[in-house]
């Protein structure tokens, strides 16, 4: 072609760069593309999209995200072949969460343009990106495709929502799949079992954590050792140890040995609970069967001396450790700073963190803020805030609990000051009239110091604080943070304008929350179910159905899950707080504008109605609650 004359342009460029590609010869594909950019002729988004499933079906995955990166700098957008190559290829790999997949969930946040997809691998795949970039809600309009249009939900498909529900704490939506998932003839497996149980451990809900163990064995499947681990890891987590205990010795009766994560567990709990004799005895049995400690038995050993004031004794424990080829991780060596900063050794934390970091351990957010809250404890603030600037060149974010620690030694340091003017003008040292003033005024102080030592808040840094406010109930202080931000020229991010937002629904403060709602609107921002849950809620309790009705309704217009708006705003909203008068009002709403509920659903409906009303028997049919709406409405 080239001698004749005749330059080849991008279909065949693509088309030898596929067939390469078909042949495996990836590499030899990537330098034909890199030709075909050299001869400035536009690559096209099929162009792109082959070579980049080829890199990950092959585990190149770093070298397709690159490839993908440089592909939209170009101008070219990725299409779904393109992202659900990206996602599958990241699956495999286990580095979705590793990534950077912001630009990836953009994309699959606004994919209103989306036709059926070819096949329950790529469904369970885009299902499976969205859970993992915590986008649910996205993939329960996916998981919605699939039972209309079809391929049908698969086990995988079911479990990997369930866990993504779990990851979010949404425990309640978990079960509600687990229920549909049998309703569908779709049997659960070991795994939903073994992510639901860790799910509800997690959130400290044992008794349902056990309930569902016990389900799985009624089911015939038979618990192993990781099922074992994670309940007695729950029961541990929440101080019940002889619980977990008694769960080890069933396990062993049942012919699941224990390995060394199970004991590690109980050890743990033993150990912060004082109870070193049984911990050793435990330690010892490891031993009888051949189960050598690990880095894990001796730090939480340490851990737990260092948490009862034996921090010389976790040191015996520390060298022990050392001697027998155990090499200590980050979390010996944060619980051996945290065991000398209690003990007021701050500076012997200091010369521990530099060990640390010379054996190539570099500290995270809880090292560090142990050793802040340390030289705070000491009245050594300066030093203290030289070790957030530390923190920042390590690229370490500071988290709440940093900037608490700092807001606390400010305030000591704040008073420390105020009794120094009282006492030079021979006056009565008394707290400010509005407290709220003085911890905002504490926070500004705070922000002050962090710029005066090179470290600039940052939306990021505001973020923190903001969240970490409104969590405490404290929105007039959060507020006046945001004000501030923006006077600095700092606009807020999404997590911001939320937490702020539901701190407001909380207080029932519907005003300011309505005009933060429709400030992100404005902005381009989707808001989540949750965020109008807070809202309608809000609105209802403050006898202001109309504006929750439309606002409702307006929600309706845009891509969600019916049966999740249900669940979400329905059932954990407004019937949780005994609002059945409401709830009806919406649920007519959304038959009336032909959002089809799963029979599931209308099951789950009768059965928190009933809770609220006791007229209504758990057991009615979809067709009697519908009646019953009538009739209540009437």
């Amino acid at each position: 072609m080239v001698k004749e004359g005749c330059d080849p342009n991008s279909v065949t460029y693509s088309t030898l760069i596929n067939g390469l590609c078909n042949q495996g010869m990836v590499d030899e594909a990537l330098d034909m593309f890199e030709e075909m950019i050299e001869k400035r002729i536009e690559p096209t988004v099929y162009t792109y999209t082959v070579p980049i499933t080829s890199l990950c079906v092959i585990g190149r995955v770093k070298e397709a995200i690159d490839l993908t990166a440089s592909m939209r700098k170009k101008g070219c957008q990725p299409n779904v072949q393109t992202y659900t190559a990206l996602i599958s290829g990241l699956s495999r790999s286990g580095k979705l969460e590793e990534e950077d997949l912001m630009p990836l969930s953009r994309f699959l946040i606004g994919w209103r343009g989306i036709g059926n997809l070819p096949n329950t691998e790529t469904y369970n795949g885009i299902i499976k990106g969205l859970c993992m970039v915590g986008i649910i809600e996205k993939a329960m309009v996916l998981f919605n495709k699939m039972l209309k249009v079809g391929p049908s939900p698969t086990v995988a498909t079911y479990n990997t929502l369930i866990n993504g529900y779990l990851k979010e704490g949404n425990l309640n939506n978990a079960l509600r799949l687990l229920d549909w998932m049998k309703e569908n003839g779709c049997e659960p497996d070991e795994w939903t079992y073994a992510e639901l149980v860790s799910g509800f451990c997690k959130r400290g809900k044992l008794d349902l954590a056990s309930t569902l163990f016990h389900e799985m064995v009624e089911r015939g499947l038979r618990p192993n050792q990781v099922n074992y681990t994670t309940l007695i890891d729950g029961h541990c987590k929440e101080g019940k140890v002889d619980v977990a205990l008694s769960l080890l010795g069933r396990m062993e009766e049942n012919g699941c040995n224990p390995n060394v994560e199970t004991y590690n567990a109980v050890i743990n709990c033993l150990s912060k609970e004082n109870r070193f004799p049984e911990a050793e005895k435990l330690c010892n049995k490891m031993a009888e069967k051949g189960l050598l400690p690990n880095v894990i038995t001796y730090t939480t050993l340490i851990d737990g001396l260092c948490r009862n004031g034996g921090t010389h004794l976790a040191f015996k424990i520390f060298h022990e450790m050392e001697k027998n080829k155990c090499l200590p991780n980050l979390y010996t060596y944060s619980s051996l700073i945290y065991g000398l900063c209690l003990e007021g050794q701050a500076d012997d934390a200091e010369m521990l963190l530099e060990e640390m970091e010379k054996k190539g351990l570099a500290p995270d957010q809880v090292t560090l803020t142990s050793l802040i809250d340390g030289f705070v404890m000491l009245g050594r603030l300066d030093h203290a805030f030289s070790l957030v600037w530390r923190m920042a060149e390590m690229g370490c974010k500071p988290n709440y609990r940093t900037f608490r620690v700092l807001v606390k030694g400010l305030q000591k340091e704040f008073q420390m000051l105020e009794k120094k003017v009282a006492v030079q003008h021979e006056m009565v040292c008394s707290c400010s009239s509005d407290e709220r003033d003085v911890s905002f005024e504490i926070i500004c102080i705070l922000l002050g110091r962090l710029s005066e030592i090179g470290c600039e808040p940052t939306v990021d840094t505001y973020c923190t604080l903001v969240a970490g406010l409104c969590r405490e109930g404290k929105t007039y202080e959060a507020d006046q943070l945001v004000k501030n931000m923006e006077e600095k020229g700092l606009s807020p991010n999404e997590e911001i304008y939320y937490s702020l937002l539901r701190a407001y629904c909380k207080n029932l403060k519907v005003e300011p929350a309505l005009e933060i709602f429709n400030s992100v609107v404005v902005r381009g921002f989707e808001p989540r179910l949750s965020i109008y849950r807070a809202l309608i809620c809000a609105l209802c309790k403050e006898s202001r159905v109309g504006e929750a009705q439309d606002l409702f309704e307006n929600m309706l217009e845009k891509q969600w899950n019916a049966d999740e708006i249900a669940w979400t705003i329905l059932v954990d909203g407004l019937l949780k707080e005994g609002n059945s008068e409401a709830c009806m009002k919406l649920l007519h709403i959304m038959e009336s504008k032909n959002c089809t509920l799963n029979f599931q659903t209308y099951i789950v409906l009768a059965r928190e109605l009933s809770k609220v009303d006791k007229s209504i028997d758990t057991n009615q049919s979809a067709d009697k609650l519908r009646i019953l709406r009538n009739v209540t409405s009437n």
